[in-house]
């Protein structure tokens, strides 16, 4: 089991991802920013539906910000949403949530539709490189897309993503009778393998949800990530395979008991076969984005050192000896692990 002790490193957007965002429609101008944000005068502990106490507080802030801040946050949902910047008359901010605990210091906000009390959140966040790399390469190679906005300022928003998270999951029902046991075990293993081709980290429990749906005669599960703040960022091989994780543990014995190791290789096959298909359809984009992660070696380089040599070691080969940065060493686990199905 491994454990991550300390804090990531703020990564700053380089100029060059700031082009590339803006060439694919995700780099807009804000009218209010993470920053403006912080400027709250008071907060109080969020808790749960059931009274348990959540890492989110909600904040509060003097009338006259609040009365300015507002408007210009149901106008990013709009841009969010629709693309148009314009306000929507009939939605309103119910509610702003500041989260202490995560690399990036979210707020959560939660705007609701007056007409019938439907409501839905997004977050906005300090921008950071690796995040907006594990978003690019999430919505460029796993079954999910993604829907983000930059502000050239440094503020990152981003939609919800709906789901049970995985602890949560794991207390009310994993234990459940009805829980279609393979299935889950079946989608745990695909997203294992979904995080260590694209070197996606710390998929501890709280770390991704377990979205269900439910089919004409059994419940499909697909686990998505919803924190990319570790996107090739540490050092060590194991911290990009998510059954390494103590939080996981309960589901990781649930794959041990339902699939056997045969079953286990024929997913992973899968799953690659259909991050080919994505990673042919947008190759040249990939390549872009892999061209700003190659020109922005800022990531300690000690950890560039042991990861190289540790997925050297694992693949059992020499290829990622001359890897110089996180974005090299991406490139070349995709091309190893993808090698045959992109031919």
């Amino acid at each position: 089991m491994i454990e991550i002790t300390k804090r990531k490193n703020f990564i700053p957007v380089t100029d060059e991802l700031i082009s590339y965002l803006d060439q694919f429609g995700r780099c807009h101008a804000l009218p209010t920013t993470y920053a403006e944000l912080r400027s709250f005068s008071d907060s109080y502990p969020h808790f749960d539906k059931d009274g348990n106490a959540t890492h989110w507080s909600s904040v509060m802030y003097p009338r006259e910000i609040q009365q300015e801040i507002y408007p210009k946050l149901t106008s990013i949902y709009s841009l969010l949403r629709t693309g148009d910047l314009h306000a929507v008359p009939h939605l309103y901010v119910e509610r702003v949530d500041y989260c202490e605990f995560g690399n990036s210091r979210p707020f959560r906000i939660r705007v609701v539709n007056q007409y019938n009390d439907n409501y839905d959140h997004f977050y906005v966040k300090t921008a950071d490189a690796s995040r907006v790399y594990g978003l690019e390469l999430e919505h460029l190679l796993s079954p999910n897309r993604i829907n983000y906005l930059m502000h050239r300022g440094g503020t990152l928003v981003e939609e919800h993503i709906a789901g049970i998270p995985g602890d949560v999951f794991m207390r009310d029902y994993l234990h459940r009778p009805d829980l279609n046991r393979v299935r889950l075990a079946k989608e745990f293993v695909k997203f294992s393998e979904r995080c260590f081709i694209r070197l996606l980290g710390d998929m501890r429990s709280y770390n991704y949800v377990v979205d269900m749906t439910p089919d004409f005669e059994e419940v499909q599960y697909r686990v998505r990530a919803i924190d990319f703040d570790q996107q090739s960022y540490e050092g060590r091989k194991n911290l990009y395979l998510p059954q390494f994780f103590k939080e996981n543990n309960l589901v990781v014995q649930l794959c041990s008991a339902c699939l056997n190791f045969p079953t286990m290789k024929q997913y992973q096959e899968e799953e690659r076969s259909l991050i080919s298909r994505r990673y042919l359809s947008e190759r040249q984009r990939i390549t872009a984005l892999l061209r700003c992660m190659k020109g922005n070696p800022v990531e300690p380089f000690e950890k560039v050192i042991q990861l190289r040599a540790e997925l050297g070691q694992y693949h059992n080969t020499h290829l990622f000896d001359s890897c110089k940065s996180m974005g090299d060493i991406v490139e070349k686990n995709l091309e190893i692990l993808l090698g045959r199905h992109l031919e």
